[in-house]
């Protein structure tokens, strides 16, 4: 069977941006890894809690890299700060944010973007990473990462909010494909013909997270297959994998449970499709001892390889109810409704 439709690249102006952005440092430090995009492949990171401030410093485990959330240490100092410079002299760092609101009508903030590129040249960011969606308007932030409608004007305001962003950060900015609940019935596109356009269109690079891929099949009945197959695999820099609660009806992105058996099975699909690239394990919520999220990292490895391991954590059965290839009528809504299209106008 031919898991993955291999993509060509198309790049408009030779991936510039990335290959000037300050890495060559760690493609040395993981020589034999493809870099793609000028973007090296890191291997296998977690994000930066808290919770294992202590942890990391007293042992400095065997992770290749972290990624941080970008918001988490925008303002911080004191011992957030140190720990973070104590990391930074040691493992490779990536910024992920949650406040970008790259899909917004709102216009762009610049003293967060400045922040943000204050951030990174402190934590010496190999890359910044945000997500495709909006996060609010009037100035007001919803702290949720919400829908956008997958529409040409869309797709317009988008790609031109990416370039001013790149131009601004003087770095790669790689986005993500969120977790969705509800959607736009004025939508003219899917949301991996909207993803590869995007990336195409302004140069930049995407953040698969298998996970929310899972999440979203189930609750609006598309193939995850035919998803992680049709993006422009060239522009895969990283992956994310995440736990999720399946409430029967819907399922919701959590980050709060070892990665489900499916879950896993897109990740091989991903890794076969892509060559493998930069993949990182979430967990935020009831986050357990580093010990365990090593571990649970640790097992890409075997499905990176084509190997499922032996007694992974995410065999259970809530994990398993559904289907990754899902018809029009195996999964109910989650929602009663869809959201209906803005005026052409209004469109994000």
């Amino acid at each position: 069977m031919t898991w993955c439709r291999l993509t060509r690249g198309r790049g408009r102006r030779g991936n510039d941006r990335f290959a000037a952005s300050g890495v060559e440092r760690v493609i040395t430090m993981r020589a034999g890894r493809q870099p793609r995009l000028g973007i090296p492949n890191l291997g296998l990171g977690v994000g930066l809690r808290s919770p294992h401030f202590g942890y990391i410093q007293r042992h400095q485990p065997a992770v290749d890299w972290f990624e941080l959330i970008s918001e988490n240490f925008m303002d911080s100092e004191g011992y957030p700060r140190h720990v973070l410079d104590w990391i930074v002299e040691r493992y490779p760092v990536v910024m992920h944010g949650v406040s970008l609101s790259i899909g917004s009508t709102d216009p762009l903030d610049f003293g967060y973007l400045a922040r943000l590129r204050k951030l990174a040249e402190v934590s010496r960011a190999v890359w910044v990473s945000d997500h495709v969606c909006w996060t609010g308007v009037a100035g007001l932030n919803t702290h949720d990462l919400l829908p956008i409608p997958f529409t040409e004007e869309s797709l317009a305001h988008v790609v031109g909010r990416i370039q001013v962003v790149q131009d601004f950060l003087e770095r790669p900015l790689v986005l993500e494909n969120p977790s969705t609940y509800a959607s736009f019935v004025g939508s003219t596109l899917t949301e991996w013909e909207f993803l590869s356009r995007m990336a195409e269109e302004a140069d930049c690079g995407l953040l698969l997270d298998v996970n929310n891929v899972y999440v979203s099949s189930v609750n609006h009945d598309f193939d995850a297959w035919e998803y992680i197959r049709s993006l422009p695999h060239e522009r895969v820099v990283q992956i994310h994998l995440a736990g999720h609660a399946d409430q029967g009806t819907h399922v919701v992105d959590t980050h709060d449970s070892p990665v489900a058996g499916p879950v896993w099975e897109l990740y091989r699909l991903a890794t076969a499709c892509t060559g493998g690239v930069s993949t990182l394990l979430e967990w935020d919520d009831r986050i357990p001892p580093f010990p365990v999220l090593q571990a649970e990292v640790d097992r890409a490895k075997a499905y990176g390889a084509g190997e499922p391991p032996s007694g992974f954590l995410g065999a259970g059965p809530a994990s398993t109810h559904h289907a990754l290839t899902l018809r029009p009528d195996a999964v109910s809504h989650p929602l009663g409704h869809l959201l209906p299209t803005a005026p052409a106008e209004q469109h994000a």
